[in-house]
């Protein structure tokens, strides 16, 4: 067992939340909403601003189409994350929308809370579109449970100076946080940051366990390597 960590910091596609819901839920909802929004909203301060990001970032293409290809290419891009986030906060508004957590999570971060943990959040996803899937889970609003929530304001989930500026913004020391993420190559980062990692390795996605870092099946995994509290429903397996 390696030493045992004040912060868990968590991935959320794959680590926390089903692949699925993502790919299968969230997307094609923005996808369907998204014309309607920049129609609609186009007025609005935020909207206005991402329209002209795009346009900014793919002066030849339509902005509408340009968001329509980067959705389908799942790319890591501000303007539309940030209007994907703008439509799923519709979306979770009027109970269209619910994040189903993957079972063994909610009890986990509600025991590690109440340990002293502090958790936090780093996705790709923009940090309102993280609150609102916390905040609208069908265990209830976990949101206060987290001390942060992490976008790609930090830096791309791959590059090591984004977790150096995290430890920095947080004012962590890298060796007291965990890593948790289903993504060899972000727990790579991480870890030439100084903190410790677990890939979370989920049988329902599909995940590819690597061999770099320790892996877990569930928050449960997580806990018994690490030295955590171990989830109440998980102690008696």
């Amino acid at each position: 067992m390696t030493s045992s960590p004040s912060v868990i910091l968590l991935d959320i596609e794959g680590t926390t939340l089903p692949v699925a819901f993502v790919h299968k839920v969230l997307f094609p909802y923005a996808c369907t909403a998204l014309p309607a929004l920049i129609r609609d909203r186009a007025d609005e301060p935020a909207v206005r601003s991402a329209i002209e990001e795009t346009r900014t970032l793919a002066p030849d293409m339509d902005p509408l189409d340009r968001l329509m290809a980067w959705m389908d290419e799942d790319a890591k891009i501000g303007p539309l994350k940030a209007l994907q986030g703008m439509a799923w906060a519709e979306g979770y508004a009027s109970g269209a929308l619910v994040a189903d957590l993957f079972p063994d999570v909610p009890r986990a971060l509600r025991d590690w809370k109440k340990a002293g943990l502090t958790l936090a959040v780093y996705s790709s996803g923009s940090a309102p579109a993280q609150r609102l899937i916390y905040g609208h889970t069908t265990d209830g609003d976990l949101t206060p449970l987290f001390s942060a929530f992490l976008d790609l304001e930090m830096g791309g989930k791959k590059e090591a100076d984004s977790y150096r500026r995290i430890l920095t913004n947080m004012r962590w020391t890298a060796t007291d946080v965990l890593f948790v993420s289903d993504v060899v190559a972000e727990l790579d980062a991480a870890q030439t940051a100084g903190m410790l990692t677990c890939q979370m390795v989920r049988p329902e996605d599909g995940t590819v366990a690597g061999d770099r870092h320790p892996v877990a099946h569930t928050m449960a995994d997580v806990a018994r390597q690490f030295g955590l509290p171990i989830p109440t429903d998980a102690a008696h397996p």
